[in-house]
């Protein structure tokens, strides 16, 4: 399986500061993408720990397979999957630790991820938050992940029209995320991928000012080219406002 990659962020029109972060890791074949919250800079800090801290236990746990790790294997789930929930767990564990530890600085920080790795012939999403994972095959745009936002809850609860999801006047709430508390529930899932499948990895930033069809639009029109994409999904949001930080990173699969 062969893999073409590309990822960039940008501030936005309205904001101060970009609190997103993102970290591409070809030799693991993983990739990160994560949205942070907290004042003076703190979302910034917890992004940044989130996609390091993920980062660094899938290069340790590479290097030593017989490295002890800080949670109990699931039961349910394979190897790749409790070491890619692993790793998300441990980064959740030192943000809450470093917001405990500095709380004049750093109270209330945390940040959504979405990380996505390849092993095998199979792909692996794990995610916490709002951001999310979207699938290119052929022309049809799917969404990986189910938000853990109170207006996703809500849509499945009360079943809103169109109207009431565009009126919803608590969108950015989010129900789940790294760093409020000591431990986390982290959903994973397995993709079996096809030839030219196409992944998007994005904080809310991208889907928050443009919807699925325009995501959908660029992508059929841009996927020669992932960087173009990635600069023309990050043009339209900001096109539409930008009134949040924007990240986007891409991953196209080759099956031989």
């Amino acid at each position: 399986m062969k893999l073409r990659y590309a990822g960039n962020t940008h501030v936005g029109m309205k904001r101060g500061h970009n609190e997103d972060n993102l970290r591409l890791v070809p030799e693991e074949n993983l990739y990160i993408v994560a949205d942070g919250m907290g004042g003076h800079a703190s979302g910034e800090v917890a992004s940044q720990l989130a996609v390091d801290t993920i980062a660094e236990f899938f290069i340790e746990t590479s290097k030593d397979e017989d490295l002890t790790w800080p949670y109990k294997m699931e039961k349910g789930r394979s190897y790749e999957e409790n070491r890619l929930g692993a790793s998300i767990k441990l980064a959740n564990l030192r943000i809450f630790e470093t917001a405990k530890n500095d709380p004049s600085k750093h109270h209330g920080m945390g940040t959504t991820v979405v990380a996505l790795c390849i092993c095998g012939d199979s792909i692996y999403v794990g995610h916490v938050g709002d951001s999310r994972v979207y699938r290119l095959r052929g022309e049809e745009l799917h969404q990986v992940t189910e938000d853990h936002s109170l207006l996703n809850d809500y849509i499945k609860m009360k079943d809103l029209t169109e109207e009431e999801i565009e009126n919803f006047p608590h969108k950015n709430v989010i129900v789940r995320a790294l760093g409020m508390k000591e431990t986390v529930q982290v959903d994973v899932a397995r993709e079996e991928p096809r030839h030219k499948d196409l992944y998007l990895l994005c904080s809310d930033g991208l889907n928050g000012m443009i919807n699925d069809a325009t995501i959908r639009a660029i992508m059929l029109e841009n996927r020669d080219n992932l960087e173009v994409c990635i600069d023309k999904l990050i043009e339209a949001a900001n096109n539409n406002g930008g009134t949040d930080n924007t990240t986007c990173v891409m991953v196209e699969i080759f099956k031989e």
